[in-house]
């Protein structure tokens, strides 16, 4: 029966039917297969795996992404991050990683990244000489930093999941992030050499000081966000639900680009997005039950007590490749949902806390956003660009190698991740 389950799964996949309706409908047919469960079982796991305050704070740091994109934050970002970078060779290009890390320090998102800040610098990159393919590449690779640097939707969702501290995930990512957006500027350098990308004339001081101020309410959004919840005074929700109240301040009252009138339809793109990640995540909850009943952690347990895998680095390289390829079809969150409920008791036994395994999960699985099929991220930038995806994805594996050596660089030595934090919180387990 689950050869068939697996058959179907794949089959469904390959028809191209959406990935939050392939897990319910494996999760229904392995049911009713099943004979002896009633079938309303489905329909309870899904409503009771969304019964979570704290799942709370995915919709609406969705609406916050939103709320900037709207208020035009990200375009003042853009043109601070210019200002600062674009008098180096393939300056546009820095900019790129630099604004999607600026931009990740208040979203948490990669796809309202990657739609905010790729319909500007796409075309602004194309129009001053870049390459299509390094146009997109960057674009959609950078933006992928998005659920690293905290806050991070994909780290709220493990936190929920393994009971693992949120405060020591958005920490953890840090240092991870800032060392992916060098590698990618490392990479940019390169390209920039050999295909000899311009520059912008150099920015005088003063404009560059006019730009920090003005940016200077969105520079300060991550440090009250993430701040609250390091200092104990919110939970993640708690913070989401102040990130959308700023975003809206800022873009209403600050720099009056959000009208009244705009915010029912914000409210309305911000609850259909929700309700696809959402839906997915309620899916993952029907199928994991399935699974439960099928004993699966039993099994990928006996898989890794069969001697094959007999130690940490073993495990964890293991642990990157399994959500490398799940990563490929589909979205973190569900993946995560999952599969780390199984994982998570064999990592303990090898000495693995549920924060380093989530620092390395949500970073692998991060790949999985510009990797087809699912790559929402790639395909947002190439659909900017007008490119076919098997161009665009070319384009971004340089930046591919540079996310996925950072996994494994961290699977093995995790305390890389957690330097920093154990300077801030000497007393948090890591």
């Amino acid at each position: 029966m689950g050869v068939s389950l697996v058959g179907l799964f794949i089959l469904l996949l390959i028809m191209g039917l959406p990935i939050a309706y392939v897990l319910v409908a494996v999760a229904v047919a392995g049911i009713m297969a099943m004979g002896t469960v009633p079938l309303i079982t489905v329909v309870q796991r899904m409503f009771s795996g969304l019964n979570s305050f704290t799942l709370l704070a995915v919709p609406l740091f969705i609406m916050a992404a939103n709320l900037m994109n709207r208020g035009q934050i990200s375009n003042k970002l853009i043109d601070f991050c210019c200002a600062l970078v674009g008098h180096i060779k393939g300056g546009l290009g820095y900019a790129n990683v630099l604004v999607s890390m600026l931009f990740a320090g208040i979203s948490g998102s990669s796809q309202a990244d990657t739609a905010g800040i790729g319909k500007i610098l796409i075309p602004g990159m194309i129009e001053e000489g870049f390459s299509e393919e390094t146009s997109v590449g960057v674009t959609a690779a950078s933006s992928t930093i998005g659920i690293i640097i905290p806050p991070s939707i994909p780290m709220v969702v493990y936190s929920s999941v393994a009971n693992a501290s949120i405060g020591a995930l958005f920490l953890g990512g840090v240092i991870p992030g800032i060392l992916i957006g060098l590698g990618q500027m490392a990479v940019v350098f390169i390209a920039s050499k050999i295909h000899n990308y311009p520059c912008r004339p150099r920015v005088p001081l003063k404009e560059i000081a006019r730009q920090a101020f003005i940016n200077l309410p969105s520079l300060v959004a991550p440090v009250i966000i993430v701040g609250g919840v390091l200092a104990g005074v919110c939970t993640a929700t708690e913070a989401a639900c102040i990130a959308c109240l700023y975003a809206g301040i800022l873009g209403i009252f600050v720099f009056r680009t959000i009208h009244p009138r705009d915010i029912a339809e914000i409210f309305m793109e911000s609850a259909k997005t929700s309700a696809i990640s959402l839906f997915a995540l309620a899916s993952a909850n029907a199928l994991g039950q399935l699974l439960g009943y099928y004993k699966v952690s039993t099994i990928i347990a006996a898989f890794f007590e069969n001697g094959i895998v007999n130690n940490r680095f073993m495990f964890m390289f293991m642990v990157f490749l399994f959500f490398l390829f799940l990563g490929t079809f589909m979205d973190a969150n569900p993946a995560m949902i999952l599969f780390v409920p199984m994982l998570l008791p064999i990592g303990e036994t090898f000495g693995v806390t549920p924060v380093q395994m989530g620092i390395v999960i949500v970073i692998t699985l991060a790949v999985g956003q510009v990797t087809p099929p699912y790559g929402l991220c790639l395909l947002i930038a190439s659909d900017i660009a007008h490119m076919p995806i098997h161009r665009a994805f070319k384009a971004v594996l340089p930046y591919i190698a540079v996310t996925a050596s950072v996994a494994v660089l961290l699977a093995f030595f995790p305390d890389i991740a957690f330097a920093v934090p154990r300077l801030i919180k000497p007393d948090w387990s890591f």
